[in-house]
């Protein structure tokens, strides 16, 4: 596919519809793509990566903060946006070549000072200017993780300090760094913010918790199982939604901010719970796929296994499932993520071989195809843009 100029779509589109009708475009979506049968492992594939973004109907699109990848074995990764769809938060990675070899052959991480350089970035779209917010008084070599804490309070992320990944905050300058992780801090990931702003959770050492936003009162939600993972606040905050049972073999659970009425929701059928990204071995058995919550908090999307094939399903909150694909055998979704509207999901689709992008209109279940990939690359990780705002590419 070909990379198109980001100021040329735009002055193009002003042109032909005028600005007016081009604030009630359709919203965008930023997303991944990458080489996936590339010999040589994980490192070879992975540095393919680029993150893009695209309107909504799969025309015009084109990679972003290209400028961060000048560097040989470097990438960048589509990670987010900021509330009001103006800045794409997009992740950016180095690792030195002789350590992806020693990993290759150790089949394990060594993310260390020297061989890892992983930062995130936002990037305007209108003015392509690309802010390194990790950069700035600097904590980590490996920082990830970056969203936009609510009422515009500053950005959240993930930095790895002396081999402990810890919740912390930042000013949306990327000043002010500071650990929201509590005493005692285990490893932690999945980190979010309630909508209202109050409280933080994330799993530390699988297990997860909640606490106040700067880290005290922290609680532990026990389910009894070995494995509880990414947890996911709901639109209103009332609820958390992540995976509970042991590594490979897990299911959405939901239980309430203050600790009560945890319950399972759906059953993933023995879904492992990841889709593998590559068509070579990956050490690293690919990127968690995991329900998400719909934009009203009334259902949940989700992903299971059916026979050979994973399908797309939804349950209301009150555990009314229902399945929305029914696809030829060795068919894999991924990734689902809702609209904002409430009237489509987009996710991906591993079909004859390639990893695509596709969108539902959830009225009808009908389908359309976003990407048009050829064997041997592959479109993850896809991002709605936040909606109603004006679509700039």
């Amino acid at each position: 596919m070909k990379t198109v100029c980001a100021t040329a779509i735009l002055v193009c589109l002003i042109a032909t519809v005028g600005a007016q009708e081009l604030r009630f475009a359709e919203p965008l979506i930023g997303f991944t793509e990458l080489r996936t049968d590339l010999p040589g492992g994980r490192h070879a594939n992975v540095c393919t990566m680029r993150a893009v973004v695209s309107r909504s109907n799969g025309t015009g699109l084109h990679r972003i903060a290209e400028e961060l990848v000048g560097e040989a074995d470097s990438w960048t990764q589509f990670a987010g946006w900021s509330p009001d769809g103006k800045q794409a938060i997009v992740s950016r990675g180095w690792q030195d070549p002789e350590n992806a070899r020693w990993e290759e052959e150790h089949r394990m991480f060594r993310m260390e000072p020297g061989k890892w350089l992983y930062d995130s970035s936002l990037v305007d779209l209108t003015s392509g200017v690309v802010l390194n917010v990790t950069a700035i008084d600097r904590v980590s070599h490996y920082n990830g993780g970056v969203f936009f804490l609510p009422q515009g309070r500053g950005l959240g992320f993930t930095p790895l300090i002396n081999g402990n990944s810890k919740p912390s905050v930042m000013d949306l300058d990327g000043r002010n760094k500071r650990d929201v992780s509590g005493r005692d801090a285990g490893y932690a990931y999945g980190y979010s913010v309630s909508p209202d702003g109050q409280f933080i959770s994330y799993h530390e050492n699988y297990q997860v918790y909640i606490a106040n936003a700067d880290g005290s009162q922290k609680r532990h939600i026990r389910t009894g199982h070995p494995f509880d993972f990414a947890p996911r606040w709901s639109p209103d905050g009332e609820w958390l939604l992540f995976v509970s049972g042991v590594r490979g073999s897990n299911n959405p659970y939901i239980v309430r901010r203050d600790g009560t009425e945890l319950r399972k929701l759906a059953d993933l059928n023995g879904y492992q719970g990841w889709i593998l990204f590559l068509d070579v071995d990956d050490f690293h058995e690919g990127s968690s796929d995991l329900p998400v919550w719909s934009a009203d908090g009334t259902r949940v999307f989700y992903t299971a296994k059916v026979g050979n094939n994973v399908e797309l399903f939804q349950t209301s909150v009150e555990g009314d499932v229902r399945q929305l694909t029914n696809t030829p055998d060795g068919t894999l979704h991924y990734h689902p993520t809702a609209s904002a509207d409430g009237t489509s999901l987009l996710y991906g689709s591993k079909r004859n071989g390639v990893r695509q992008l596709v969108i539902m209109n959830l009225r009808d279940r009908t389908e359309r195809q976003l990407t048009d990939f050829k064997p041997g690359h592959g479109a993850m990780w896809p991002h709605w843009q936040p909606w109603p705002n004006p679509a700039k590419p």
